[in-house]
């Protein structure tokens, strides 16, 4: 199997370890007490992972059924028996998203004593769930995501900053079925696996202040003419409804990382796993791989290097592209400048399969990549200042096809030098 195979084998060992549908059928065999002791199970999902989720929950279920509503994006939508599927927009809100937001608001508030709703999260779900806080629109909503995304913020200060505009993030969806117990079973795609950054942290005590949201906002001069409706600190609520919620991860990065570096070295790779959490500006993150794979060239036989996280992308230009496609262009510029002397393939990948506003999960590039953009006329370089790496991967044969893969667990890296 060549370089190229042998990476995209191994990114989807990465997916495969972060499928959601058995990580909770397992997880609800460990917690088989909670629902033979709840009188009604209502099911709640939302994110990409949505309807995998819920396809592995409801036959557990079983007769106590009292509602479902599963929220995913359109790729990964599909009809589910006893299950309201409601596709919403991603990685900016839209109608969908604010009829689900107000779809879960009411399933939430049918809820009694006695009864538990099992609520399934996963990465993509701050968009897909839309529930503005008072005074706010769908349109603000956009305005806020779309300046977010754009500014270079991390995920964490992005979901920070979420929380404080919504009647369901931060808490607040756990605040509406406070009568009820709530087991939340979470694919992760946030650093350190932070159930309170998933998603916005829905079922989880908010993640910082209001006053921290404002820096944030301040940080990247997002200024916003609506960001005086940040909940105040008074609108708050005691945090000792958290003693009914059982937050449990059931996938994450971590988890697929772990699968990948396992198999590399099933492979004979001698592997070097590269960060916990490769985050910061892509940039950096590109010229950090491209200097292990510089300093470990020298290995005797094949070397892997594996990473997962999510790195923050400024968008200056009017191009296309996203993350993992600049990540893999970026690293094959910077072997311009000092080459990996030997053969290697370097790949960013997505794990749900759909890197930005495109249809690409990342790219997949070696050490011709750029020749073979120049072959088109173009400069690499220029098209990256403009943000167009979707085009350059294009002329290159570069992209990464998936296709939606039902999960999300951030991105993979992974370099292959033999």
């Amino acid at each position: 199997m060549d370089l190229r195979k042998q990476a995209v084998d191994l990114f989807r060992t990465g997916v495969a370890a972060a499928e959601p549908g058995p990580a909770v059928a397992a997880a609800l065999a460990r917690h088989s007490d909670r629902l033979e002791k709840a009188r009604r199970v209502t099911a709640i999902a939302f994110g990409k992972a949505a309807c995998a989720m819920t396809c592995a929950a409801l036959p557990l279920i079983g007769g106590k059924l009292h509602k479902a509503v599963a929220v995913t994006n359109a790729e990964n939508a599909v009809a589910i028996d006893g299950a309201a599927v409601i596709t919403a927009g991603h990685p900016l809100p839209d109608q969908g998203s604010l009829d689900a937001g107000c779809a879960v608001e009411s399933v939430a508030r049918s809820v009694e004593p006695g009864d538990l709703i099992l609520v399934l999260v996963s990465g993509g779900g701050s968009a897909l769930l839309c529930a503005p806080s008072s005074g706010l629109s769908l349109a603000d909503k956009i305005t806020l995501n779309e300046n977010l995304i754009r500014s270079g913020a991390d995920i964490r200060e992005i979901n920070t900053v979420r929380q404080h505009f919504s009647r369901l993030k931060g808490g607040r969806l756990a605040q509406l079925a406070s009568r009820a117990d709530v087991l939340a079973l979470i694919v992760s795609d946030v650093p350190g696996d932070d159930v309170r950054l998933v998603a916005s942290g829905p079922t989880a005590p908010l993640y910082a202040s209001v006053s921290h949201a404002h820096s944030v906002l301040s940080k990247y001069g997002v200024d916003l003419a609506f960001k005086q409706a940040l909940l105040s600190p008074d609108e708050r609520f005691s945090e000792a409804i958290f003693d009914r919620i059982e937050n449990v991860v059931v996938g994450s990065n971590r988890i697929s990382v772990e699968s990948v570096t396992a198999k590399a070295r099933q492979r004979g790779n001698h592997v070097i796993k590269a960060a916990d959490w490769l985050s910061g500006n892509v940039r950096d993150a590109a010229r950090t791989l491209h200097g292990i794979a510089i300093e470990h060239a020298g290995h005797a036989g094949p070397v892997a290097v594996i990473a997962g996280g999510e790195t923050t992308v400024e968008v200056s230009g009017t191009g296309k592209g996203g993350r993992n496609q600049e990540m893999a262009l970026r690293f094959a510029l910077a072997n311009e400048e000092k080459a990996i002397r030997r053969t290697w393939v370097f790949l960013s990948g997505g794990t749900d399969g759909r890197d930005g506003p495109t249809d690409a999960a990342g790219g997949i590039v070696d050490a011709g990549s750029t020749s073979r953009i120049r072959n088109f006329g173009p400069e690499p370089a220029v098209l990256l200042g403009n943000n167009d790496s979707y085009a350059a991967l294009a002329m290159s044969g570069d992209l990464l096809m998936t296709g939606a893969t039902g999960t999300n667990v951030a991105d993979l890296q992974i370099l292959l030098m033999q």
